[in-house]
């Protein structure tokens, strides 16, 4: 199970870089003048919208669920560029280096991945996915914390873990999605 898991990433992850991609191309990088604090906002925001649209059962806007989980992790990845790189008043317009970051990121969230699924079983598999938008949720709420408190934790994982889990339940999400699974229960 474990190589058709890494398959199934490896498109998610490959239609989530093209998407990120062209939005580059319409935007630039102008997603770095953000903070880490303004892309987690972001986060809560995708998975708020989810977690009404699994409540209510309809959408008024007319975009799926999956579009969201999609910018989950995308703003993941941007919000771990952040972090490392600091944000700027004056956003690159090296596509490249964009691109480059995006693969480093996205590379080491699915090492985490393996790792992890390795260790639990696959257990997200047999998940709701209305679960999984609640344990983004508390991710999201967790980051916020250590935000407020200046990144500071006593025993925790810190803000770079919170967001590579907030990219891979995002993906789990879209794999089960993908299978089929109702991504309103």
């Amino acid at each position: 199970m474990a190589g058709k898991t890494e398959g199934q990433y490896d498109r998610i992850i490959a239609e989530c870089r093209a998407l990120y991609e062209a939005k580059f191309d319409d935007y630039g990088a102008s997603w770095r003048v953000m903070r880490p604090s303004a892309i987690t906002d972001q986060i809560f925001i995708k998975a708020q919208r989810i977690r009404t649209l699994q409540d209510k059962r309809e959408t008024k806007v007319g975009e799926c669920p999956r579009n969201e989980f999609i910018g989950i992790v995308n703003y993941g990845i941007m919000g771990l560029v952040q972090l490392e790189e600091g944000y700027t008043a004056e956003p690159e317009v090296d596509k490249m280096l964009m691109m480059g970051w995006y693969d480093k990121f996205s590379q080491q969230a699915k090492s985490l991945m393996v790792k992890k699924n390795h260790d639990y079983g696959e257990a997200w598999r047999s998940m709701r996915i209305s679960s999984i938008t609640d344990i983004i949720m508390q991710k999201v709420f967790r980051t916020k914390q250590i935000e407020d408190n200046s990144g500071a934790t006593k025993v925790s994982e810190g803000i770079d873990a919170n967001y590579m889990d907030m990219i891979n339940y995002a993906i789990f999400a879209l794999i089960l999605i993908e299978e089929g699974h109702d991504m309103m229960v």
